[in-house]
């Protein structure tokens, strides 16, 4: 019979390895790709260059990757915060929507008006919003124990209909013929560009500073050693006097805040309005972000920019070689999961075992022999 393979637990884990696997898991996902590309009998060479170097080959891709990589950095720093705590907020897409629903909102109640407080009032009410549909999650989580990977995944789909809503009734343009969308926000209320002739705004460099602060709190404040506590021991953080309840509240709020503020970047930046569909899967591509980052805010931002290099490479396959959108779905998909299989190898090891052979039961003696 052929052995067993069991899973057993490495009573050290590597810690290089832990670094190294998103680098592992990066060329595995390039080699399934080839595979890939070869079954859809389309050139490996041609298609990896469509994918990760035409996007990138002039000033203006270079900036829209930076346009693309905003959100995902700004949420895959947030979803780290909370990740590193044990809170599992699946729901930062719907975060996402509220903020971009708060922060559009603004923009149109100012539509008439000039200032120079319209930019962070935008931005602020974004970040409430995100807060606010976040604080729904920690205090059903807190409340009534319910499990925050149900809840803030279903109350994504709640502030989706809730964005579709809006721009079908009040929030609809008046003279828009129509159509599901609500005026362009007026000039007062657009991001500032920072690179002539693109479209980089001043929201990648919030990202770049939500980067720095998050790493700050991780490493340098009391705050960062008790979500760090509380997400690896929790018994330990407990018996320290840390209260689980109280850093759940904080990391929902704050990852639904920064992803509400992504949200608010989204509507007053490259799309300058709000629509029925304000993100292709920012939030959820986020999760990837976060996990291939290793639940850091630096690595948030490296994985931030090559998941949205995914995104601009998808876009130029599906224009120059005829692919379909979804391979930039696939892509994600293989990445994240050779990820996750490179983890379990590298906390568990594979041990076989020989098969136990079936030992088939002696016949009962009859009763009565013979003499």
């Amino acid at each position: 019979m052929l052995p067993k393979l069991q899973l057993v637990k490495r009573q050290t884990p590597s810690k290089a390895m832990l670094y190294l696997s998103p680098l592992l898991a990066i060329i595995l996902t390039l080699i399934a790709s080839i595979l890939l590309f070869l079954i859809m009998g389309v050139s490996p060479l041609a298609a990896l260059h469509a994918f990760f170097i035409e996007p990138i080959s002039s000033i203006y891709g270079l900036s829209e990757l930076g346009v693309k990589a905003t959100p995902l950095v700004l949420i895959g720093v947030a979803l780290s915060l909370g990740f590193r705590a044990g809170v599992w907020n699946i729901g930062a897409e719907g975060q996402l929507i509220l903020g971009g629903i708060f922060g559009g909102a603004t923009a149109l109640f100012f539509y008439e008006k000039t200032g120079f407080y319209i930019i962070p009032l935008i931005l602020i009410m974004g970040i409430l919003g995100g807060m606010l549909w976040a604080a729904i999650v920690a205090l059903l989580r807190t409340r009534f124990n319910a499990n925050e990977i149900l809840t803030s995944l279903m109350l994504s789909y709640v502030a989706a209909l809730l964005l579709n809503y809006l721009v079908h009734g009040a929030l609809r343009d008046p003279d828009g013929m129509n159509f599901p969308e609500s005026r362009l926000f007026s000039d007062s209320a657009l991001l500032p560009i920072i690179l002539e002739d693109t479209r980089l705004h001043i929201g990648a460099l919030i990202a770049l500073l939500v980067v720095v602060l998050g790493w700050g709190l991780l490493s340098r404040t009391l705050l960062g050693y008790q979500i760090k506590v509380i997400g690896d021991a929790p018994a330990a953080g407990k018996h320290a006097g840390f209260s689980q309840s109280r850093i759940i509240w904080i990391t929902l709020l704050m990852s639904g805040g920064i992803a509400g503020l992504a949200g608010a970047i989204e509507v007053t930046g490259p799309i300058g309005q709000l629509l029925p569909n304000i993100s292709p899967g920012y939030g959820f591509t986020a999760i990837i972000v976060a996990y291939v980052g290793r639940l850091h805010p630096v690595g948030a931002l490296l994985a931030g920019l090559l998941l949205a290099l995914s995104y601009l490479g998808g876009e130029t396959a599906q224009i120059e070689l005829k692919l379909p959108v979804a391979v930039t779905g696939v892509f994600q998909g293989l990445l994240l999961f050779f990820l996750l299989a490179s983890d379990v190898l590298i906390q568990y090891r594979l041990q076989s075992t020989p098969a136990t052979p079936v030992v088939k039961p002696l016949p009962a003696a009859k009763e009565g022999g013979t003499s």
